[in-house]
């Protein structure tokens, strides 16, 4: 096989052949994706938070609800005392009778109470604990959509990084040959000692890119395994998602502030934080409870062996004053609340300059593809001229190795804007809010927040999670 052939079977690999050794058993870049969504331990952390947050729209909701205490008591205790008694209320004739000894008083007695009006607090609660769940689960989205991007991006960093390895590989085959060709000229006196040396340094540097190469796999493998959760073996090519990207920048631009989590979660802060400010005013208002109790108690005194009492009323509790906290936190509430609604107006900007960013990191790709290709095509057309031209004599052997080193630059150029067309096109589907699995058609079961929450919602007894824990 001549030089310029072994540039050539280079090409064919980069992001394609190379990793598809066998390809019934290759792996895809969808498969990888759908593990990292079922597999990543952050993912599946935030998950878990998800699901404890569920559980304060549970702890909100028991304020509608009666709480009851039992109370019991049991014990001994001594008495001693004196009482006196006549007729009348000028007694001719006291009475005076002695008391002692020891009686054993016990009781058992039971409280509930219902609140019946508390200023809309328990309401407002509620309503502030299904905010923190949406909000909750919009930075699951979030977090879901970064995961996902890391996963697209690592496996085309092992393809590229694993075609940028056989490049140089070949490329040191290149050049060994070249530097035997180089000392066979030598030996029959058509090259000097400075063209020898000129191969042997252009073969040790290539040597050295091979090994970078090599360090860069080996990273590359770690965060494969780290992102998707296992070795990276007989990958299949990437390629890019942009069926399912909006028309242009500026449709993006309009799906990001619709659907981009970041802005959905901003907007679900502004919910609690204006709910807030309604739970504090509430605690300006008057709390109603009923309160029934009943209470059966034996031997509370030396004289009374048993006693029954049941009762049922109505508490009303005003607040006057309580030192000016409570207005305080009205105050406070509110300044919250107004930097909330900034702080929206700031993620729907960092949302729309990472799209507008996106979207020309896409449209820079597609023209660097482009380019690289017919830097490509020419370095290989120049490396075949130059050599023709130096085996007859008009061109000298460092020019050889400067067009080699040409070739092999314009083959990492070309896989290099490969890589970064398809991870391009899955970061403007991230900044505008649909790198879901839905979106991309993973093959995988899409976590479903609202089951969990749907179990423990109006759940009024229980330690075990739904899960059985």
């Amino acid at each position: 096989m001549c030089l310029s052939g072994l540039y050539r079977v280079a090409a064919t690999t980069l992001l394609l052949a190379h990793a598809v050794p066998t390809p019934s058993l290759a792996d895809t870049i969808e498969a990888a994706l759908a593990r990292a969504y079922q597999g990543n331990p952050q993912l599946n952390a935030q998950r878990a938070l998800v699901r404890s947050t569920d559980e304060n729209v549970a702890q909100a909701l028991a304020g509608y609800r009666p709480k009851a205490a039992v109370t019991t008591s049991a014990g001994e205790q001594y008495t001693d005392f004196n009482s006196t008694s006549g007729p009348g209320s000028s007694p001719v004739k006291i009475i005076r009778t002695e008391h002692n000894g020891f009686d054993p008083p016990r009781s058992a007695g039971l409280t509930v109470t219902q609140t019946l009006f508390n200023g809309n607090q328990t309401a407002n609660k509620t309503r502030v604990a299904e905010s923190q769940v949406s909000g909750a689960r919009e930075a699951l989205r979030v977090l879901e959509e970064t995961v996902l991007l890391g996963a697209a991006t690592v496996y085309m960093d092992y393809l590229r990084d694993a075609a940028i390895l056989e490049v140089q590989r070949s490329n040191v085959r290149v050049l060994e040959q070249t530097l035997r060709q180089t000392r066979d000229r030598y030996n029959v006196g058509t090259v000097t000692p400075t063209d020898v040396a000129q191969s042997e340094a252009q073969l040790a540097a290539g040597k050295t890119q091979e090994l970078t190469a090599q360090a860069n796999v080996t990273t590359t493998r770690a965060n494969f395994r780290r992102i998707i959760g296992n070795e990276p073996v007989a990958l299949a090519p990437g390629s890019p998602v942009d069926r399912f990207l909006p028309r242009n920048v500026n449709a993006s631009i309009e799906l990001t502030f619709i659907e981009n989590p970041n802005v959905s979660a901003a907007m679900y802060g502004i919910d609690v934080n204006f709910l807030q400010v309604k739970i504090n005013e509430g605690a300006l208002l008057p709390t109603l409870n009923l309160v029934t109790s009943v209470q059966q108690a034996y031997e509370q005194t030396l004289t009374t062996y048993r006693s029954f009492g049941a009762s049922t009323v109505a508490q009303v509790s005003a607040p006057i004053y309580q030192g000016g906290a409570e207005y305080s936190l009205i105050r406070q509430s509110k300044e919250s609340l107004a930097q909330q609604r900034l702080n929206l107006e700031t993620v729907r900007d960092q949302a729309r300059a990472n799209t507008v960013t996106a979207w020309g990191q896409l449209e820079a790709g597609k023209a660097q593809v482009v380019s690289a290709e017919a830097q490509v095509a020419a370095s290989e057309i120049a490396l075949t001229g130059v050599r023709q031209e130096a085996s007859a004599g008009q061109r000298t052997t460092l020019d050889v190795l400067n067009a080699q080193q040409a070739l092999v630059n314009a083959r990492v150029a070309l896989v290099t804007a490969q890589h970064d067309r398809v991870v391009a096109s899955y970061a403007v589907l991230s900044a505008v809010g649909r790198l879901t699995p839905q979106v991309l058609h993973l093959p995988t079961t899409t976590y479903d927040a609202s089951v969990h929450y749907q179990q423990v919602r109006d759940s009024w007894y229980g330690v075990q999670t739904p899960d059985g824990r």
